[in-house]
């Protein structure tokens, strides 16, 4: 793809200035852009563009809707989102096709650091995952306490689970999830698609299926599917395995020079400020809270930064 070109006008030291200034007072209403799209980062016009590889589950919500328009008044810039699942956006970014990468499998994102793609992460917010299924539930899980458990009998029931099958995040979890019960997927009963989380939802729920799904996601779809909840996550008393951390990284500039970098830190200031976390906070579906942000703490939380194994 055509890469963006660093702002000309704006150094990185003045982005990263304003992107540490964002919250909802009267001198953070004074930085935000003219019509023309040129405010006090002096140069910042309306085609600037910024590329969010990101997973399905922060599009599909809507999240983003909240999110980006906001970022993109402040800042006079136009957000290209790739919604893909977190291995496709995490390879994306490693293509040097991307600014930055909102994702969560935590793992991958350390190896993504590891190996010298990313910097800079950040703690965004979290969720839960929920094992969701038809209201006649075949297999018999509702309200079964362990996610392993259920589909360990999911397996010995052979009753139908869409699998995204996509590398993302959630299919991540799942397959952790596999290799800890006693049972195993495969056969005509495990069907594996390959899609984001909206198209798994809309399949299960056309095949009287089951599969896992991110919480933030089943409940924006919830008013127009069949499925329910079955195995609850931690946000409703389920089991710890279950939670569903966001994290947010830069593209590392060092490694590709091109990368909007100065834009990627403003926006990664932006989602973890406290306006940026108030939309997160408040954005709800069916009357629920969808996602809960984490990025603001008054104790130090160095584990964000570096991956989970660091020992220094």
């Amino acid at each position: 793809m055509q890469r963006r070109r660093f702002l000309q006008a704006a150094g990185v030291g003045a982005v990263l200035a304003l992107s540490g200034c964002l919250g909802n007072d009267d001198t953070a209403d004074d930085q935000q852009p003219s019509a023309s799209g040129e405010g006090s980062m002096g140069g910042a016009t309306g085609d600037t563009e910024l590329v969010l590889a990101t997973t399905t589950s922060t599009y599909d919500s809507g999240l983003l809707d909240e999110l980006n328009p906001a970022f993109e008044k402040r800042f006079g810039v136009t957000i290209k989102t790739l919604p893909k699942g977190t291995g496709a956006s995490l390879r994306t970014a490693q293509d040097g096709d991307a600014d930055l990468v909102l994702v969560h499998a935590r793992g991958a994102e350390d190896e993504f650091i590891q190996q010298g793609y990313g910097v800079n992460r950040r703690d965004v917010m979290y969720n839960d995952f929920v094992i969701v299924g038809p209201s006649d539930d075949p297999a018999g899980i509702s309200g079964v306490g362990s996610a392993t458990e259920a589909l360990a009998t999911i397996t010995n029931e052979q009753a139908t689970f869409v699998s995204r099958g996509d590398d993302s995040g959630t299919h991540k979890k799942e397959q952790a999830l596999w290799e800890q019960s006693a049972g195993e997927p495969g056969g005509t009963w495990y069907q594996s698609i390959g899609k984001g989380m909206g198209d798994t939802l809309v399949q299960a729920d056309q095949s009287g299926a089951y599969t896992l799904a991110d919480r933030g996601t089943y409940l924006s779809m919830e008013a127009d599917i069949g499925l329910e909840i079955m195995v609850e996550g931690p946000l409703k008393g389920g089991p710890e395995i279950l939670k569903n951390p966001y994290g947010v990284i830069a593209v590392n500039p060092a490694k590709y020079p091109d990368v909007n970098y100065a834009m990627a830190m403003a926006y990664i200031g932006f989602i973890t400020s406290p306006e940026g976390q108030s939309i997160i906070e408040n954005y709800t579906a069916n009357g629920e809270q969808l996602f809960y942000p984490n990025a603001l703490s008054e104790e130090p939380t160095f584990g964000e930064y570096v991956p989970e194994d660091y020992e220094g």
